[in-house]
């Protein structure tokens, strides 16, 4: 499949601040890819986020979405095609019902009413959300509002999909559910997902990811390639997955373990026939 991202030399260094926040940032993304970008906090995964549908200018390369360059005449038309869901969804709600907060975007967009109702519904569905179409935003748990926030994006049907920190504020449970409702959507749908977080359990999800590290690509991989540096990901300020934390445990107590990352199923099938020979 083509590219529906593009960026190019993309440095970016907010006002009167003495370093970059961005430094030559270049990548590709795939039409119905699913892109992790992970790094600590302050390394700029928020920044190029916002770069990437014109929320931020950037101070110089290019960025390119759906075959379109951003600049001053072309940001509403990429902004068309970008939905972000932020990390506090109560940030986002404007309505005073859950489908009143959906069908605002689509109001501003200048929606004709039939094809805004059929919109709602359609989004509130996919998102498991239709009984609580007359709910206050309020009174939901975090993993509903942003299902909430995530119907209200969907039904403005954009062609990628950016999680910023969405789910960092959930509890497992929470991050588990919102997760799967993006899963279901890509799937159904053919969304694009960029996936901006430092979550090693969502960054796992991803198809590729790239490890910012101080505004500059570190390193762009598939989760496999990221995770298998293992404990090196602690000095760049990241969580370890469990199964690698277990491995290097393991590892301490003479246990001969491969090198090679491996998730916590293909762990617990090379533990169980490793015991198998002993």
């Amino acid at each position: 499949m083509g590219n529906v991202i593009r960026v190019q030399h993309l440095n970016y260094t907010y006002p009167e601040a003495k370093q970059q926040a961005l430094t030559d940032v270049s990548f590709d993304v795939s039409k119905g890819e699913w892109l992790a970008i992970i790094g600590h906090n302050g390394s700029g995964k928020s920044t190029l986020a916002k770069n990437l549908n014109g929320l931020l200018a950037p101070e110089s390369g290019t960025v390119q979405v759906a075959g379109m360059t951003l600049s001053e005449e072309t940001v509403w038309d990429i902004r068309a095609k970008v939905g972000i869901v932020f990390q506090n969804p109560d940030n986002q709600f404007v309505g005073a019902t859950v489908a009143d907060d959906v069908v605002f975007g689509l109001e501003n967009r200048g929606v004709p009413r039939p094809e805004m109702i059929k919109r709602v519904d359609e989004a509130l569905d996919r998102v498991g959300m239709t009984a609580f179409a007359d709910r206050e935003p309020a009174r939901l748990s975090g993993g509903q509002k942003q299902r909430v926030a995530i119907a209200g994006i969907v039904a403005q049907r954009p062609e990628i999909i950016i999680l910023d920190e969405s789910t960092s504020m959930l509890d497992p449970a929470g991050r588990q559910e919102v997760l799967g409702v993006i899963r279901e959507l890509k799937d159904e749908l053919g969304l694009t997902v960029l996936s901006i977080t430092h979550d090693i359990d969502e960054a796992a999800e991803a198809h590729r990811i790239i490890l910012l590290n101080d505004g500059k690509i570190n390193e762009i991989g598939t989760p496999s390639e990221i995770f298998s540096h293992g404990m090196e990901l602690l000095r760049l300020g990241l969580d370890v997955p469990y199964s690698e934390k277990l491995k290097d445990a393991l590892a301490q107590r003479g246990i001969a373990m491969p090198k090679d990352y491996m998730d916590n199923e293909r762990l617990v099938d090379y533990l169980w026939t490793l015991h198998s020979t002993m």
